[in-house]
């Protein structure tokens, strides 16, 4: 018997969100709202299943030293909360822990990317891919290469219940 990965692949997207604030994601809020309300109607009909969560976001808060020094707590309550509102208490949470940053703090923000040490939340580092001319964001095939850490990512979780060694069996 074959056993499909996924009957569906849900990907929940807002569109281009350039220069949010992690604060800006906080419960209550436009954007962490329309997140929820798009999550939960992804698998409202009972066919799609969330796995996991990849956020990549950051660059807006290494412009003001405050913002970097307490992305580490405000992104630990958006994964708390998140997985409160989504009923998903164990949900894989992975984060890309940026590359560059619109300001000077971005090592601030790297760092409360990579210290967070919740249950099921890892982080793929970007530092070291290419970036476009701008200097901020990821060339198309540094963009490749981030998207097959992340599949690494997601792959090598011990407790997720999808065992790729069966890939192609």
């Amino acid at each position: 018997m074959k056993i499909s990965m996924w009957k569906r692949l849900v990907v929940l997207g807002l569109g281009l969100l350039l220069q949010t604030r992690i604060e800006e994601w906080k419960k209550g809020g436009r954007l962490y709202n329309e997140l929820v309300k798009r999550a939960i109607e992804s698998v409202r009909d009972g066919d799609g299943v969330i796995r996991a969560l990849v956020w990549y976001q950051g660059e807006s808060d290494t412009v003001r030293e405050e913002d970097g020094e307490k992305y580490k707590s405000r992104m630990e309550n958006f994964i708390q909360n998140f997985r409160l509102d989504l009923q998903l208490p164990k949900l894989l949470v992975i984060q890309v822990a940026l590359a560059s940053g619109e300001g000077k703090f971005i090592n601030k923000v790297r760092h409360a990317q990579l210290s967070i040490k919740l249950h099921n939340v890892t982080c793929v580092d970007a530092k070291g891919l290419r970036l476009k001319e701008d200097n901020l964001h990821l060339t198309t095939m540094s963009e490749v290469h981030l998207g097959i850490r992340l599949a690494r990512a997601y792959l090598a979780v011990i407790d997720h219940p999808f065992n790729y060694t069966q890939v192609g069996r």
